[in-house]
């Protein structure tokens, strides 16, 4: 284990949650921070702020796909760190990381909301790295392969990235596992899967129409592809105080590893 390598949990809670922030997490190597995805809104300034990640220290941004609950925080990130750049206080340049068509509702929003000074950055200081599916990246020092996951709702990519001691995370976006998903997810050492509510309660919250799945279903999913550690994230927060302890007795049964549902801010060292 590198202590030095953690996973930061900033939202837990799907697009329609209220008392936790929506799906979004770092990747911490030494001082630096990889984000992935930025939550609904300015909440993700507050989260930072509460995980104590500085602005100044986030250079490497990848956004799944185009849902607000996980792009619109990127709009605050951008003209947060297009003013550091122009008072000197961000130093280097800002990746983003994200497929061409996103890309291009990104630069849309940007432009009706952020004060032109800050838009000449584009291109400049601040630079878009288009993904397709395969796309590999050095991130901090990480080999991260980018791939399609084939929703039926919204393009939306996920990656696998291979840690400094060699074992392998596998994001796999908001959506269930795809069979196209399978040499990036088999055997991952850390699997993040979405799971939207409990197995005994999809009546009420219709996992499978907004193509979800379940914490039972999630945890059978790990178990196929042998991942070791299988975090839990993209939940409801109806019963957040309980959310845990319910999960965990929901999911375990089905899966033999060790198995994390995490709070907004719990933070995982990988």
């Amino acid at each position: 284990m590198t202590l030095e390598e953690r996973l930061i949990i900033l939202g837990t809670g799907n697009a329609s949650v209220t008392k936790c922030y929506n799906t979004c997490f770092a990747i911490q190597q030494a001082d630096e921070f990889f984000l992935v995805d930025t939550g609904g809104g300015n909440g993700i300034l507050t989260q930072l702020e509460k995980a104590e990640i500085p602005l100044g220290q986030i250079h490497e941004i990848f956004i799944s796909h185009e849902h607000t609950d996980h792009l619109l925080g990127l709009v605050w990130l951008i003209r947060m760190i297009s003013a550091g750049m122009k008072n000197g206080n961000y130093e280097g340049k800002l990746h983003i990381y994200c497929h061409a068509k996103l890309k291009k509702t990104i630069l849309t929003i940007v432009k009706l909301t952020i004060h032109e000074k800050f838009l000449k950055l584009i291109g400049k200081r601040i630079l878009f790295h288009i993904v397709e599916d395969g796309t590999i990246r050095e991130i901090l020092g990480w080999e991260v392969t980018f791939f399609d996951i084939l929703s039926t709702k919204a393009k939306q990519f996920g990656f696998t990235l291979r840690l400094k001691s060699g074992k392998k995370l596998t994001f796999l976006g908001d959506e269930p596992y795809r069979d196209n998903e399978y040499a990036h997810a088999f055997q991952a050492d850390w699997l993040l899967h979405e799971a939207f509510c409990l197995y005994r309660d999809r009546e009420q919250f219709l996992p499978y129409e907004k193509d979800h799945t379940t914490v039972k279903d999630a945890c059978e999913i790990a178990e196929k592809l042998a991942a070791v550690n299988l975090i839990l994230y993209h939940t409801e927060d109806k019963n957040l105080n309980d959310r845990q302890a319910l999960y965990y007795a929901e999911g375990k049964p089905c899966f033999s590893g060790n198995l994390l549902i995490p709070d907004d801010l719990d933070v995982i060292d990988l």
